[in-house]
């Protein structure tokens, strides 16, 4: 542990920067919650709401490496300062988007504040931890990350929107709420000297972390030619293409096969519910028996079945049994792909910013086509099947990138 932050506070700041991930995740969230009517009140196509959930996760792939160098030298303080003020205005200005352009600009400028939140907190729990205690610091975060999307679902869309006048009254309001704390964050981190002990640590690194081209292209080569972490970017590609085309289009799928709009909010809260859970559970047991690849690949088939169930059951416990298995399929894979790049060879904490964003920016092609690909072949055949079977097919990748991963590069 550090020397001059103790055990308490370092866990202290990992929590009050989660909840800089929590109202990320409400704000995106709070898009796909209420999309059904958003789609019918600014008249999008199914395409059209496919390229808006999934406008987020498109905004990652050609900013995220850069931000994640960015982060690295900055620090996670700042970082996640700026990230949360920028997202912040985006979902206030997106209160008042009248089409599907501005409503995509909107989402956009909220995608290049998640970036920020995202490779910030990694770095931040690596600068405070040392990597053999990364994972329950790992999944502090994702945890806030999960309740900010359950809340989308069961408090934002049935609650908090009719009682601040629907989707634009939520929007505005959440943005005023994210800014307020993007303030309070800075002079937080700044108070604990987060952004100082990141400098202290790279200076006493051997490595140049300057922002010169020649270090910053040194250290590009190091993470873009790391063969495990090339393996672990499928994973976190057919991850992210998972969580988010499942995310954002259950429930529209549950409300089209019958589900009230509340019911189809609370199902979909279960599935996140079921998140947290891979969340919490796998990369313990995984750190418990060394086998945080065998865990990728578990995680992989789990997911694949619990989507194949969502394809096979219209409605009833088999369909609920199914999210959750999905959500706990998915969940699992989420902090492996945080906590194992500290621990590579090679990179560390000094460059888990870069790595984390080099993993995002490919990863995030596929955020992107989930949502896009079922809301296109839905319009293209009138059923979700087609997508959902694609999702399912992630699941099955994932398995064989963590077989390659076990049995060339041995469990950890």
């Amino acid at each position: 542990m550090t020397e001059r932050m103790g055990r308490r506070r370092a866990y202290g700041a990992v929590v009050v920067g989660t909840l800089t991930y929590t109202f990320l995740m409400f704000s995106w969230f709070s898009l796909p919650a209420y999309l059904p009517v958003i789609i019918d009140e600014l008249g999008l196509s199914s395409t059209q709401a496919g390229v808006v959930a999934g406008a987020v996760p498109l905004t990652y792939i050609p900013i995220a490496l850069f931000t994640g160098v960015a982060v690295d030298r900055v620090g996670p303080g700042r970082s996640l300062a700026a990230g949360v003020l920028i997202y912040g205005i985006a979902q206030l200005v997106r209160s008042f988007a009248t089409g599907f352009p501005s409503l995509l600009a909107t989402t956009l400028l909220l995608g290049v504040g998640a970036t920020a939140i995202t490779f910030g907190l990694p770095k931040l729990v690596s600068v405070l931890f040392p990597p053999a205690e990364t994972g329950f610091p790992s999944s502090i975060y994702l945890v806030g990350s999960a309740a900010g999307t359950a809340s989308a679902f069961a408090l934002g869309r049935p609650i908090l929107g009719p009682l601040l006048g629907g989707w634009r009254g939520l929007f505005f309001w959440t943005g005023v709420v994210a800014i307020g704390y993007g303030l309070l964050w800075a002079v937080v981190s700044h108070r604990l000297g987060i952004d100082a002990r990141n400098r202290a640590a790279n200076d006493a690194d051997a490595a140049d972390s300057s922002l010169t081209l020649a270090a910053i292209r040194r250290d590009l080569t190091v993470v873009l030619t790391h063969r495990e972490l090339q393996l672990i970017v499928v994973v976190g590609t057919m991850y992210l293409m998972i969580a988010h085309g499942m995310q954002g289009w259950l429930p529209t799928l549950l409300e089209a096969r019958g589900y009230a709009p509340d019911r189809a909010g609370r199902m979909t809260s279960l599935l996140v519910a079921a998140n947290v859970v891979g969340v919490l559970t796998v990369p313990a047991v995984g750190d418990r028996f060394g086998a945080r690849r065998t865990a990728l690949l578990v995680c992989g088939l789990i997911a694949g079945l619990g989507i194949s169930g969502v394809i096979a059951s219209e409605l009833g416990l088999l369909l609920l049994g199914s999210v959750v298995v999905t959500g706990f399929g998915f969940g699992g894979l989420s902090p492996l792909i945080r906590a194992i790049p500290p621990e590579l060879e090679g990179i560390g904490a000094r460059l888990t910013g870069t790595a984390v964003g080099f993993i995002f920016a490919v990863g995030e092609i596929g955020g992107f086509l989930g949502p896009v690909l079922v809301g296109t072949l839905y319009d293209l055949t009138g059923s979700y099947t087609p997508g959902l079977a694609l999702l399912a097919s992630g699941g099955l990748v994932v398995a064989v990138a963590g077989s390659v991963l076990r049995y060339q590069y041995g469990d950890s």
